[in-house]
């Protein structure tokens, strides 16, 4: 247990470079992979400065341990992209709640904001749930909330499928939607086709706003709502 009362998990293993590689000899490679055999650590490093590269421990369990010549920089900038690529195909399994309001009395406009929000969030590969709560004794109209579920359910067909149908938990109802892949490509095609109409025209293009602004949108928004029920 660490200080903190809890396991702090196993060390951070640090990749040497060049005069941080301790260990020697190394067995080498060179830039393509090829096998230089075993060579002192002194000169596998002299070897790669001489090809304006570094040396890198690649394998330091094994005895001896295996180093690579390469561009250090550029593998690291490698590995980065290829974790945020990473990142971003996880987060693309991700569900995002947007709420209909603090009640079923929401504005038809606040609705379209909603359907547009969720419509980017689909198109970008997020499952999107959509809850409407019931304000007081709204409950008894459960047909107005309903209404207003279908609405954005309706206004999203072109891109989506109802993955879960209207489900309750105490004053508020939610339906989950998917992406529909065909339907998006399908749209991604439409989207592609008319900006380069408008291009074509000489019509500006608006940039759209990014997934991490639209998020950083949704929370105030929800904020807003949770602050709004405080009032009460």
């Amino acid at each position: 247990m660490s200080r903190f009362g809890r396991d702090s998990g196993p060390p951070v293993q640090r990749t040497r470079v060049n005069l941080l590689i301790r260990i020697t000899p190394v067995r080498l490679l060179g830039p393509e992979n090829e096998q230089l055999g075993v060579v002192e650590t002194s000169d596998a490093i002299r070897m790669a400065q001489e090809k304006g590269l570094d040396l890198v421990e690649i394998v330091p369990d094994q005895r001896p341990p295996v180093c690579k010549m390469m561009d250090y920089g550029k593998y690291k900038y490698e590995l980065s992209q290829k974790a945020r690529k990473q990142r971003a195909s996880s987060k693309s399994t991700e569900m995002k709640e947007l709420r209909l309001g603090r009640s079923v009395k929401i504005d038809t406009h606040d609705i379209k904001v909603r359907v547009d929000q969720a419509r980017r969030f689909m198109m970008a590969g997020h499952k999107v749930m959509f809850t409407q709560r019931f304000k007081g004794r709204e409950i008894a109209h459960k047909d107005l909330g309903l209404q207003n579920l279908a609405d954005v359910r309706d206004a999203l067909a072109d891109i989506s499928k109802v993955e879960q149908t209207p489900r309750w938990m105490g004053k508020q109802a939610s339906i989950i939607l998917a992406p529909d892949k065909p339907k998006i490509e399908a749209a991604k095609r439409k989207l592609d086709k008319e900006k380069a109409e408008k291009l074509a025209r000489g019509e500006k293009v608006e940039a759209e706003k990014s997934i991490e602004e639209l998020e950083k949108e949704l929370d105030a928004q929800n904020a807003q709502e949770e602050g709004d029920d405080g009032e009460d």
